[in-house]
């Protein structure tokens, strides 16, 4: 079994090496899913992978960001290089890289990131299609689950085993992006998950009108008490979470995790109480086995107190200026040092400030720690002088004081950096070259056509009108009479919606072609046998479209004459994915979301004038969909907590409002109102845009409400505004 850990600076890595990890996993430069204040260069990582080898461990190399178009030439580059430099592995979650890997670097082995939510035997069926040799599972999965997927997987699996954990799905989560374009998926979270909650209008477990919680702020996974069962059913890799943390935390938890494995079946529980010993100095967070032991943990969230939010070291009572710096007093609650990673809750915005303390004064006098009792002075961040008043401010120790000085004390050091010869560097130009036009279209290719796409005009020379499919939960709607013309109809797969599916077939002569059925993201294994029933029954009625959420649905339909068309939650941003995807046969796939207007048009560009495919891509219809209108799952979880308050508003810090959803095996989480892209259909037709999803899942739907829809639609009344999701802004 091996242990994998995580490095987000050179230190770091020495430090996990040192400790015993088997291997260690860095981040590729601008493209792996954490926002890093400086990442590593990728002449320093080749110096790392030596220094690794040398000493037979293994390095993986985390390209795990969703791609934009605009990335691809910075991609490109990047694999040209890792192939020159030799990584163990990459770990991915864009199709489009896996993509670009298999047909131009075939040299490297691929690991599916936890980002592409595999938790069921076809996910990895599919994945070992595409040529990963590992896939790092979806943390969501027990260890009944996790046995089942071990005994049939042809692949590795590796688990999450400690660190920090996100409440919604990896890879399903757009909270982030929602509200502000910071996406999960590009690194780039701003964790609000984390943020205290407040419910309206009524009273529940977890707080009431008025009173607050960390409804969704997961504490820190901890599976030591694990290591052997997980060792026993055949998981190959264990995975610490936590590039962003200290060389402490990392040495610590390491050094757990070695002393474990490494021990004989006789002494692993007196291994496990001494490994148990050094977490808590690691990080002083509040833990759990997450899902481990059941789909429903009683101790994953404790909603009065955030996970992550570390040792408690008191209340700011004071602050004051000196000399354009400000400083805040408080009596400590806990030992505190300089150099440890703090972080500061602000009550009134839910805001938090994380940094490093670099001076504390006990009266006038500076010093280098404080203990329990005493009254002192930390140095506060800047921004916090020009900031508005937070009102209370709560500190909280959140890692401990580098000790890299002294963890790597009479350690071999690597070489800074290893730079590649003069010839070399020249060969890996020329390639880079060659496969440019392959891959990447250039600038003046997309911005000399009137529309920014290159899509010609249909034979009047008018551009060509997108179809409208709706998209609802609630298949009733489709019976009634609609105050406007829908050219599919989208309905979620669920048990219920499967009753209507006789009545459905009778709607109209067309009604069996115009249905599509959408299959959910999340099929656990135990619901699996279920659902292939109730395809069954579908195409047995004469039903042959169905639209997938993750690409290794596809497996479900082997053998079968069905159209199969994609979700947006396949995270399609550029031209290599789409090509990946209708290689497989889709009739249709819905980009990614969250994209920007830039990000749509430049995907679309690249798609439609793609200098690669071949004759059987270019005759695939390729037709691209967009959902325009919809309140979308911003959190898609498997947890269902006593706390959670279902169909009553929560209001975040800054006053949006969101209700918790119970569906079959999730809760989901939606913006009480919805976003509308509707305004420019003209403009997402100019770009290339061939069907238009208004998705009316949990969003109201009567009849005055459906009126104002389809004016929305028809863009014939003046409506409300509504949000644009990103389309207006910029994806991050």
């Amino acid at each position: 079994m091996e242990l994998l850990a995580p490095a987000g600076t050179r230190e770091n890595f020495l430090v996990a090496i040192e400790a015993g990890a088997d291997a260690v996993y860095l981040g590729a430069p601008r493209l792996n899913a954490r926002n890093l204040a400086r990442d590593i260069s990728l002449d320093e990582i080749g110096a790392l992978i030596d220094f690794a080898h040398d000493r037979h461990r293994k390095v993986y190399i985390a390209l795990n960001s969703l791609v934009r178009e605009s990335d691809l030439s910075l991609v490109l580059e990047t694999l040209a290089e890792l192939e020159a430099i030799g990584p163990d592995a990459l770990i991915v979650q864009d199709l489009g890289l896996i993509q670009l890997v298999r047909r131009f670097f075939p040299s490297l082995r691929l690991h599916a990131s936890t980002l592409m939510s595999t938790h069921n035997r076809e996910g990895i069926a599919l994945l070992a299609r595409l040529g990963c040799t590992r896939a790092v599972l979806a943390r969501e999965l027990t260890l009944e689950e996790l046995a089942i997927l071990a005994r049939s997987s042809s692949i590795e699996l590796e688990v999450f085993i400690h660190g920090a954990m996100c409440f919604s799905y990896s890879g399903l989560c757009l909270f982030s992006s929602y509200f502000g374009g910071q996406s999960g998926l590009r690194g780039n979270c701003v964790q609000p998950c984390r943020r205290k909650y407040s419910v309206v209008g009524g009273k529940g477990r977890g707080g009431g009108a008025g009173r607050g919680g960390y409804f969704f702020s997961m504490n820190d996974l901890e599976g030591l008490p694990l290591v052997p069962e997980l060792k026993r059913i055949g998981i190959a890799s264990l995975k610490i979470e936590g590039r962003l943390r200290s060389a402490t935390y990392v040495n610590r938890v390491v050094t757990a995790y070695r002393l474990v494995i490494d021990a004989a079946d006789e002494d692993a529980e007196a291994a496990i109480a001494e490994a148990t010993r050094l977490i808590p100095e690691a990080m002083g967070r509040a833990t759990s086995t997450g899902f481990f032991l059941s789909p429903r943990p009683r101790d994953a969230i404790v909603p009065h107190r955030s996970g992550n939010i570390g040792s408690y070291l008191g209340r700011i009572e004071a602050r004051h200026a000196v000399a354009g710096r400000t400083w805040g007093q408080l009596t400590l609650k806990e030992q505190c040092v300089v150099g440890d990673r703090l972080r500061l809750h602000a009550d009134r915005s839910g805001e938090r400030t994380s940094f490093t303390l670099t001076e504390l004064m006990v009266g006038a006098t500076p010093v280098k720690q404080a203990v329990a009792g005493q009254q002192v002075e930390l140095l506060l961040p800047a921004a916090l002088s020009t900031a508005k008043d937070p009102g209370r401010l709560d500190v909280y120790r959140v890692d401990a004081k580098e000790e890299t000085g002294q963890l790597l004390r009479g350690a071999a050091a690597p070489a800074r950096s290893v730079k590649m010869s003069a010839s070399r560097k020249k060969q890996l130009a020329m390639r880079i070259a060659r496969l440019r036009p392959q891959i990447v279209i250039g600038e003046e290719r997309v911005e000399r056509q009137p529309d920014g796409t290159g899509r010609g005009r249909g034979r009047s020379g008018r551009k060509p009108k997108a179809e409208v499919w709706l998209r609802t939960d609630s298949p009733q709607l489709l019976l009634g009479r609609l105050p406007f013309h829908a050219d599919r109809w989208v309905v979620n797969l669920r048990r219920q919606s499967l009753s209507f599916s006789g009545r459905l077939k009778g709607m109209h002569k067309g009604a069996v072609r115009d249905i599509i059925w959408a299959l959910p993201p999340v099929i656990s294994p135990a619901a699996m046998t279920a659902l292939q029933r109730d395809i069954r029954i579908l195409i047995r009625s004469g039903f042959r479209s169905f639209q997938i959420a993750q690409l290794g649905q596809i497996e479900l339909f082997a053998g079968e004459k069905v159209n199969l068309f994609g979700d947006y939650t396949l995270n399609l941003l550029n031209s290599q994915a789409l090509e990946l995807v209708f290689r497989f046969g889709l009739q249709g796939v819905q980009l990614a979301i969250e994209a920007d207007r830039s990000c749509l048009a430049r995907a679309v560009a690249g798609w439609r004038q793609r200098p690669s495919a071949d004759q059987a891509a270019k005759r695939s219809p390729g037709l691209l969909g967009l959902t325009v209108y919809g309140a979308p799952p911003l959190f898609t979880a498997r947890l269902a907590a006593d706390h959670f308050v279902y169909g009553r508003p929560l209001a975040s810090p800054k006053q949006e409002l969101f209700t918790i959803e119970k569906q079959e095996g999730v809760t989901v989480t939606r913006p009480q109102r919805p976003f509308s892209l509707l305004p420019f259909r003209g403009e997402l037709e100019q770009i290339g845009i061939d069907y238009l999803v208004v998705d009316l899942s949990g969003v109201r739907a009567g009849k005055k409400d459906l009126q104002e829809l389809g004016r929305r639609i028809l863009g014939t009344d003046k409506v409300p505004a509504l949000p644009t999701f990103n389309y207006r802004g910029t994806l991050a």
